[in-house]
């Protein structure tokens, strides 16, 4: 846990239990510690970045509870307080007075393959396929409801949420949602000598991704969990029944109103 964080955990922590409020600390790095202290809470604080809630998001799932996160990193599109401001505004929440931002998730289902069983995974960012160690493109076939659409020879493809429109897919050439749309995108990353556009899919979009390399590819799930791949595995990737919360005191308007500050790194 970075010594900021925790130090500022600690402080919020002694000032919650001071109010009568029960509370658990650990690091969001902690999965399976955090996972078996989520179902029985009524709120989780996330104190660092957006790395820090997409770990915080893989907790929760499926129990939706509820997350503020307290900016202690440089960008910050999904926390809610700075640092500074933290202290005043809990009072705040714990009155009731926040409103909840619903934000969509994927569902993916890893088929390798060999004789292991598929495997789901939850993003709340992205979804992506990509190269390996060795630099070299990795053929990817791409269906969309079961219908052919392509073979990106690329670094790879990425399937990003609105939420995770404003991340990695924005690197590459993806265009922004509205953090609230059901919608999801699908592009590749850096295309050679094939389609270079993004999509965007409707939220009953089912999408299937079959790898086809001579070397070992990835899969990465909001950029943490990484899984190696081998040529013929298949990620399908749909939007899930699943989201995740979060809870609010600025304006529901703050998102257009902050979006270029935060694009340029300020806050």
């Amino acid at each position: 846990m970075i010594e900021a964080a925790y130090t500022l955990a600690k402080e919020l922590q002694e000032f919650l239990s001071s109010s009568g409020v029960s509370t658990w600390l650990c690091s969001a790095w902690e999965g399976e510690e955090s996972r078996a202290q989520a179902n029985d809470t009524d709120l989780i604080l996330s104190i660092g970045g957006d790395g820090t809630i997409l770990r915080a998001a893989q907790a929760v799932v499926p129990v939706q509870t509820p997350i503020t996160g307290i900016n202690l990193g440089k960008l910050g599109f999904m926390t809610e307080l700075s640092a500074d401001e933290a202290r005043d505004k809990l009072p705040v929440l714990l009155a009731g007075e926040g409103w909840t931002d619903e934000r969509a998730m994927l569902e993916a289902e890893l088929s390798p393959t060999d004789q292991e069983p598929p495997r789901i995974f939850y993003a709340l960012n992205d979804v992506v396929v990509s190269r390996g160690a060795i630099a070299r493109v990795v053929y990817t076939e791409a269906s969309i409801d079961n219908e052919p659409l392509t073979t990106y020879k690329a670094d790879g493809v990425i399937v990003a949420t609105a939420t995770g429109s404003t991340g990695y897919s924005l690197a590459a050439g993806g265009p922004i949602l509205h953090p609230q749309a059901k919608e999801f995108l699908l592009l590749p990353i850096v295309p050679h000598l094939s389609p270079a556009y993004t999509l965007v899919l409707p939220s009953t979009a089912v999408v299937k991704l079959r790898i086809s390399t001579a070397h070992q590819a990835t899969v990465s799930i909001d950029g943490h969990i990484n899984l190696p791949l081998s040529s013929g595995a298949v990620i399908t990737v749909k939007l899930s029944f699943n989201t995740v919360r979060f809870l609010r005191t600025h304006p529901k308007t703050s998102f257009y109103s902050s979006l270029e500050q935060r694009l340029k790194g300020k806050q």
